[in-house]
């Protein structure tokens, strides 16, 4: 990309989704490491048992609530 031929907003909002997009894959990995380490307990096989997903999507659903969460009570003490 060449940014020499960007003005001030768009520079602007460029920044900030490669923050946005940065900020997601902090959270994918943060929530893949945390909800592997609860839910899968041994060597996996070529896919997951049946037990070992539900507990990934409820994991993931809960990481993501939270965070949703945590998010809206920080915006609302700004």
């Amino acid at each position: 990309m060449d940014f020499s031929k960007l003005d001030s907003s768009e520079m602007q909002q460029f920044f900030s989704q490669e923050q946005q997009l940065a900020m997601v894959n902090e959270m994918v990995s943060k929530l893949t490491d945390a909800c592997w380490d609860k839910c899968i307990t041994g060597t996996p096989g070529n896919k997951f048992s049946s037990s070992e997903s539900a507990c990934l999507s409820n994991c993931a659903q809960r990481y993501i609530e939270m965070s949703v969460l945590i998010m809206k009570k920080f915006q609302s003490m700004q």
